[in-house]
């Protein structure tokens, strides 16, 4: 424990490299067993260097455009994040708005977070803070599978998918290095940039970037299926943003995140304060800093690649034994978040919900996107709206705030273009499989 809090921020990014492992064998859209196992501490390595040399050089700039955000910037971010959806809807645009709505609706269960006024509570006092996210995440994507997957053992269509290919290639060669590179490139950028932003979050940093990178995808039909682009993109964004959290951290001495926050305290608690000051009185801690960084990703590459033959041995172990092991671990997550028996009928609850969504094709990943981002728009709205005495085309007034907005408008367009380009790509795909 003191060693952590000597050199907490190796702790504390390395443990998103930790959270990894078990998704990506058991139901993400972006995993692919083995192979997707093997690039992971490569790319873990890769993306980490990158927002590492970005918070070293780019800090002070990043944090002060960073810093001049409002509730009109925040707004417009929130409506952003909310445009990806469109792009993360799958083959039926429609079905995703309407899992989007369903979203927002859930959002808006609990108080008020401006007023304080009661909204669907229906006098039952758990509901005061509304669903907690993680509940709902675990519910709609771990606890649905499993239920999805009893029901194939119920029906006998399980099949067993013991996985006999050898990993003998760990790192990634040449042409995988150079096709994920803008991947890499373009989701470190997005992550940092939205980690800056106190408040943003690593969810809505993925999100963006899986949108953005296959929007401009050659072959966007492709994503979803365990191409290294997509994990390349999301896991790229994810860590951007942890690395960006620490920029304002640094600089400023505002954390950008729950993560960064327990990081000031463990700097305060060393007789270290985090701020403009600590380029003048704490330089060498700064680029100590940085040299745990880059030691720490040196380290987590050398433990996933040892581990990855292991960890790939779990799609191998028996359906009946792995689904009850999935769902009491699922559970006990959703317990553990609050210590509240309400959030494991909620996790149950959704995964019911998440089991009929994916019988149906709806989307899951948009009902995720509008139960983090409606808070954040509706508060961000209600405030400025407030501050300018109900004159909302003040934001008129605010460029940054109107560049997030045609981004915006221009990221929906795009989408639906390329989801339909995806649609006639793939009915092509059928039609010359049906002439075969």
């Amino acid at each position: 424990m003191q060693d952590a809090f000597r050199h907490p921020d190796p702790c504390a990014g390395n443990s998103f490299r930790g959270g990894d492992s078990p998704g990506r064998l058991s139901h993400v859209p972006e995993g692919s067993g083995g192979k997707g196992s093997v690039r992971r501490p490569v790319l873990f390595l890769l993306r980490r260097r990158a927002w590492a040399l970005i918070m070293t050089f780019l800090s002070p700039a990043v944090a002060k455009v960073a810093m001049k955000f409002t509730s009109a910037e925040m707004l417009m971010l929130a409506v952003f994040g909310l445009s990806v959806i469109v792009s993360i809807s799958g083959k039926s645009i429609s079905k995703g708005l309407i899992s989007a709505f369903f979203g927002l609706l859930l959002a808006t269960v609990g108080q008020d977070p401006t007023y304080g006024a009661k909204r669907f509570v229906f006098n039952f006092r758990p509901l005061l803070s509304g669903f907690a996210f993680i509940p709902v995440l675990i519910g709609l994507f771990a606890v649905s599978e499993v239920i999805a997957g009893v029901e194939r053992i119920v029906n006998d269509k399980e099949k067993q998918e013991a996985s006999h290919e050898k990993i003998t290639r760990v790192l990634p060669d040449g042409k995988t290095i150079r096709t994920i590179w803008p991947n890499i490139l373009f989701g470190g950028i997005i992550g940092t940039f939205i980690g800056a932003i106190p408040g943003a979050g690593g969810d809505i940093a993925v999100f963006v970037s899986y949108g953005f990178n296959k929007s401009f995808s050659r072959h966007p039909e492709k994503w979803g299926t365990g191409i290294p682009n997509g994990i390349a993109a999301t896991e790229s964004a994810n860590n951007g943003c942890s690395g960006g959290a620490m920029i304002p951290l640094l600089s400023l001495g505002v954390p950008g995140d729950a993560v960064t926050a327990v990081l000031l305290g463990a700097f305060i608690m060393k007789g270290i304060q985090p701020g403009p000051m600590m380029y003048v009185n704490e330089f060498p801690t700064v680029y100590k800093v940085f040299a745990a960084l880059m030691l720490a990703n040196l380290a987590m590459l050398l433990i996933g690649c040892l581990g990855v033959r292991f960890f790939a041995k779990i799609v191998s172990v028996e359906k009946k034994m792995l689904y009850p092991i999935i769902l009491v671990v699922s559970l006990l997550g959703a317990f553990a978040i609050n210590k509240n028996v309400f959030d494991i009928g909620v996790c149950v609850l959704f995964g019911v919900i998440g089991w009929l969504m994916n019988k149906y094709e709806f989307p899951l990943s948009p009902i995720l996107l509008a139960l983090i981002l409606g808070p954040m728009c509706e508060q961000n709205f209600v405030r400025f709206v407030d501050v300018n005495n109900g004159n909302f085309l003040e934001i008129l007034h605010r460029p940054i705030a109107m560049g997030f907005f045609i981004v915006s408008v221009a990221t929906i367009l795009f989408s639906i273009h390329n989801q339909k380009k995806i649609n006639r790509r793939i009915a092509e795909q059928e039609s010359a499989g049906k002439d075969d």
